[in-house]
């Protein structure tokens, strides 16, 4: 297995010297510093005069995604597949990428193939965008010889994983978008629309109705008070997001909690479903063992419900029972994707079968993240309704009362 390494800063170098027939060139380069970058440019033939260090402008440089690696993964497939050198596609890759810190990272890694360091040993010096399983793939594929086999696998793995992550955050998204605007509007009509009405309604010298009264205290406590209701707002949107990342038993309460809400726990669910069997259908076809394999699996299970879980079962497994029992016991999957890694274990094909669930599940997260909209548009409704319709009536009905009276 390829060992995590320290990750090595890169930085780009523009330089200056003189070929071989003496005639003057200039470029840039990526590397660690200055002096590796003089190893570089003398190996090519090339006597450098001047390097200085690149100077990058506050916020010009571009982080590196999920999706950055997903297209990286497929990149390397398709030239390693066309009979394209390792370091010269890692070149290539390198310098088209329209992503300053992709680039700089791709190029940190044919740096290091090319002093010495095997691929999987380059990728493991960059520990927050390739991951063990990446590693790990990569070095089976290095060490069995079918290194494009694998970096295909690993391409549609990350595509896949990639959609579906987009698919569940689309439908996330969607109704607290939604909700944070009703919101925002009820705010607004509260501090600014209200207190005009307010104003209106201390000529009528009668007796305000009851939700009208209730909807002018929010008015002025709105107004009083409007630092401590985005003060209270935005410290528990801080609280939660904090305690959330940082403590266990307040993800297993939100992860569990999230997989029993209505529509969006069920999508929440199928692609956790989804994301284990293609992991696991990935992993086992690289020819990793199933106990080490689940290892994996659990930390890319995206939910601690999902990873508790699979890491039980891996030790289950690792004690001798079978995967379909582990499964079971869980009482987490699905009949239908128990059934199927059954039929998987029993036949020898195990990748094969986990793959046909990861598809089934896949398809259903993407049918149902298409119908949310339509199955929202009447929850939206009812929301901007009451609150905003609510406010409209309230400020509506002593004129109301008052055209009965005359």
């Amino acid at each position: 297995m390829a060992q995590a390494a320290v990750t090595v800063k890169e930085h780009v170098f523009l330089w200056e010297g003189r070929d071989r027939k003496g005639a003057r060139v200039k470029g840039e380069s990526r590397g660690a510093s200055e002096s590796l970058i003089k190893t570089q440019l003398r190996k090519q033939g090339i006597n450098p005069i001047r390097i200085r260090k690149k100077l990058q402008l506050f916020g010009s440089k571009k982080k590196v995604t999920a999706g950055d690696i997903a297209v990286f993964s497929r990149q390397m497939s398709t030239m390693m597949s066309a009979g394209v050198p390792l370091v010269q596609s890692l070149e290539l890759i390198g310098r088209g990428n329209q992503n300053p810190a992709m680039a700089e990272m791709v190029m940190g890694i044919k740096t290091n193939i090319e002093g010495g360091n095997s691929f999987s040993e380059s990728l493991s010096r960059y520990p927050l965008h390739f991951d063990d399983l990446f590693v790990n793939l990569v070095d089976a594929g290095e060490r069995s010889g079918a290194l494009e086999t694998l970096l295909d696998k690993i391409a549609v793995y990350k595509e896949k994983t990639e959609a579906i992550k987009k698919k569940v955050k689309k439908a996330m998204t969607y109704p607290t978008a939604v909700l944070a605007v009703a919101f925002i509007v009820t705010g607004i009509l509260l501090y600014f629309v209200v207190p005009q009405f307010e104003d209106l309604f201390k000529g009528f010298g009668a007796d305000l109705p009851a939700f009208t009264v209730m909807v002018i205290a929010m008015s002025r406590f709105m107004q009083d008070n409007w630092w401590i209701v985005f003060g209270v707002l935005g410290g528990g949107i801080f609280a939660f997001v904090y305690f959330y990342k940082r403590s266990a038993p307040m993800r297993r309460f939100m992860d569990r909690a999230l997989l029993k809400v209505p529509v969006v726990g069920d999508i929440l669910y199928k692609s956790a479903v989804a994301r284990f069997a293609r992991t696991l259908s990935t992993m086992f076809a690289a020819g990793v063992p199933l106990v080490e394999a689940l290892d994996s699996v659990a930390r890319a299970a995206g939910n601690i419900v999902f990873l508790e879980a699979i890491m039980h079962m891996k030790e289950q497994v690792s004690t001798g029972q079978q995967l379909q029992l582990t499964m079971q016991q869980s009482g987490l999957f699905p009949p239908m994707a128990t059934q199927m890694v059954a039929i998987g274990e029993e036949s020898g094909a195990l990748d094969e079968m986990c793959a046909k669930v990861a598809e089934f599940y896949e398809a259903e997260v993407d049918n149902m993240v298409d119908s949310l909209s339509s199955l929202l548009e009447p929850m939206i409704m009812a929301i901007l309704g009451v609150l905003v319709g609510g406010l409209v009536v309230a400020m509506y009905l002593p004129i109301f009362q008052l055209g009965q009276v005359v």
